[in-house]
């Protein structure tokens, strides 16, 4: 059985007031907490299996998570000394990296799960509607993304042309067993380790191993800063339709 991995540890500190007192995981947007939307699709693709990493406001995760991982150094570790202090080794049927920050529709985490691949990542296309509502220039924060017939070619470098990106990263990866050994060899490995997802996707990339670029089309959202939050916020209350709106109303009653 597949099991997930929330990265939850940072201070989300780009959220200001909204995380004075909460993890970011906890934060409400659409009337439940970022980790309540993510513990739901994952319940919906018949991923039961849930581990929080947990750091900043780790006393409040603690109530919220069956299985909390201490992250050692939180302030200053990124997403990937947060996933290692998981232990995904230990997870015989492969696992899932999602970032706390990133609640998906379950539609996106099933064609994830539904790749053969020992490595695949979810790339938005549709990315463009949702970063020039969150950035008056998305090339200040995008980072390049290109794949061609179903394998990652390029991630999580800056350009200054737009066309050029092909989708984004959306916080969602899946390793097989086998698929982390690997990377875990070419991790080792490296004379400069990276610190994120996109870093390590990446170092694969260059050490020649494959990724499967798994495309979704919107339906989930970024939530990084506190103008991102309002912007989900409002957009969620707005009765017309909205690509990155990630709640499923099938499963809705089977959530609360």
């Amino acid at each position: 059985m597949t099991t997930a991995i929330v990265l939850a540890a940072g201070r989300g500190s780009r959220l200001g007031k909204y995380t004075r007192h909460l993890p970011k995981a906890l934060v409400r947007a659409g009337g439940r907490s970022l980790l309540d939307w993510h513990r739901c699709a994952l319940r919906e693709c018949g991923v039961s299996a849930v581990v929080v990493t947990g750091g900043y406001r780790r006393d409040r995760l603690s109530l919220h998570a069956a299985e909390l991982v201490d992250v050692p150094d939180w302030h200053a570790a990124g997403p990937l000394a947060s996933l290692l202090a998981a232990r995904p080794e230990r997870f015989e049927d492969g696992f899932l990296v999602v970032y706390a920050d990133c609640p998906h529709h379950p539609s996106n985490v099933q064609r994830l799960l539904a790749s053969s691949a020992d490595v695949a990542v979810a790339g938005d296309r549709e990315w463009k509607a949702l970063w020039t509502q969150r950035c008056e220039d998305p090339l200040l924060d995008a980072e390049t993304y290109r794949g061609a017939d179903g394998e990652l070619q390029a991630i999580g470098a800056r350009t200054h042309d737009i066309d050029a990106i092909q989708a984004q990263f959306a916080g969602l990866v899946r390793f097989t067993a086998r698929g982390w050994q690997r990377t875990r060899q070419v991790l080792d490995a490296a004379t400069t380790p990276p610190t994120d997802m996109t870093g390590l996707l990446s170092l694969l990339l260059r050490a020649g191993e494959p990724i499967a670029d798994v495309a979704i089309h919107g339906r989930w959202c970024e939530i990084d800063s506190a103008d991102d939050l309002r912007l989900c916020r409002r957009r969620l209350r707005d009765r017309s339709p909205w690509s990155h709106d990630w709640r499923d109303s099938r499963n809705e009653s089977r959530c609360r």
